[in-house]
């Protein structure tokens, strides 16, 4: 049964958000250790209801925009970046299921505070049968999947008569084999498994084209007027991570100046870090490169907010500059990690101070292939001399 909710304001979101901070970088070395969340940073986002920012208001979720979803990963990455990057990630596949037909809605929805993690990159085969597919295949980085109830997989159906069609499909997370292969050197705490079909079957009314998420034209009723919906997949899923990137850069700033009174620089006569040149020069720059990722957090997810709320054609150069914005925030939070680190000095590497983790983190994330700057920055530059995308995911 639907249960329209009235959304908190985006401060209050915020708010929420900031007040998790101490509890979740409490449980950020454990995390790491065990390479999941622990349950209890995961039962205070649920408390707090951040998991349901993009759960259908009729489902009791909030349907926030963009830029909501950008502030409040800021500050769930300010505590953790595994956090932020968990949180931001079930953002999206539980977007993807308000796409699907409303009878696969209501039974997602059914279970209150309902996450579903997921991919758009297909790992498997659907044959046609009664009534549904029958899937065979494995997906991995399936982040939070530990977490979740549902996940959102995409297989391409085979046809004895037709061209193989790309499809996304819900499945329930039990129904599919979890293989703990997630052992990495950044952002462990996500427990980015490997997921495993066999044999499983999915009804149609758990499918949807992979046309319809990247146009998009989902086959909900129930959405059909929400702006929320109204995003093509890919930039969708660009706006709604790109926060987590500024946060983790907020982390090794806080992190930075926690450790600072008082330490000196070793082998020379400053007893004071804090009144050395070279401090002052790597503050300032990792400042200003911290102000210019959030420009671009917020300039993406303004750009799917003034789409989205107007319902206006993108053009090509406009869906490219998303993916540059997401790419450029994650190169500018890295570098500025870089500096804080670089002037952290020799005791940073110990396992116990947590800038060491946050370089690894952010350095995880510049590598994921649709966060990666420089093939981001290619693309943009690409559209921008008037050739075609070489990508789907635009």
């Amino acid at each position: 049964m639907s249960t329209t909710t009235e959304a908190p304001t985006r401060e209050e979101l915020v708010q929420r958000a900031a007040g998790l901070v101490p509890l979740i970088r409490k449980h950020a070395a454990w995390q790491e250790e065990n390479r999941r969340l622990h349950d209890e940073t995961v039962a205070a986002i649920e408390e707090a209801g951040l998991f349901r920012l993009r759960t259908p208001r009729r489902y009791g979720g909030y349907e926030v925009d963009t830029r909501t979803l950008v502030a409040v990963a800021t500050e769930l990455g300010r505590g953790d970046a595994s956090t932020a990057w968990v949180t931001s990630v079930l953002w999206i596949p539980t977007w993807l299921a308000g796409l699907f037909p409303d009878e696969a809605q209501d039974e997602v929805f059914a279970v209150p505070h309902a996450r579903v993690c997921g991919t758009n990159s297909v790992g498997g085969t659907a044959v046609p049968t009664d009534g549904g597919v029958v899937v065979n295949g494995n997906w991995h980085f399936i982040s939070g999947a530990h977490h979740a109830q549902w996940q959102e997989i995409a297989v391409v159906v085979l046809r004895p008569d037709a061209e193989p069609e790309p499809i996304m499909a819900l499945v329930p997370i039990g129904s599919l084999e979890i293989v703990d292969d997630w052992y990495t050197t950044g952002l462990t705490a996500t427990g980015s498994v490997t997921t495993v079909a066999r044999d499983l079957f999915v009804p149609n009314s758990h499918i949807i084209p992979m046309s319809a998420a990247m146009i998009p034209q989902g086959l909900s009723q129930g959405n059909a007027d929400s702006p929320v919906w109204r995003t093509p997949a890919a930039l969708n899923a660009a706006a709604s991570g790109v926060g987590a990137a500024v946060g983790v850069a907020k982390a090794a700033r806080d992190e930075f100046f926690d450790r600072l009174p008082g330490r000196k620089i070793t082998y020379t006569e400053y007893e004071n870090q804090s009144e050395a040149p070279v401090t002052h020069l790597k503050v300032g720059t990792a400042l200003m490169k911290i102000e210019q990722a959030e420009f671009h957090a917020y300039h993406a997810a303004d750009l799917v907010d003034t789409k989205a709320a107007t319902g206006a054609e993108w053009t090509l150069e406009e869906r490219a500059r998303v993916r540059a914005d997401h790419g450029w925030t994650t190169r500018l939070a890295k570098e500025a990690v870089d500096l804080f680190a670089s002037a952290s000095g020799g005791t940073s590497i110990y396992r116990d101070v947590p800038i060491q983790r946050i370089v690894r983190d952010v350095n995880a994330m510049s590598l994921h292939g649709l966060i990666n700057p420089d093939t981001n920055t290619e693309l943009y530059g690409r559209i921008a001399c008037g050739l075609g995308p070489n990508t789907l995911f635009i």
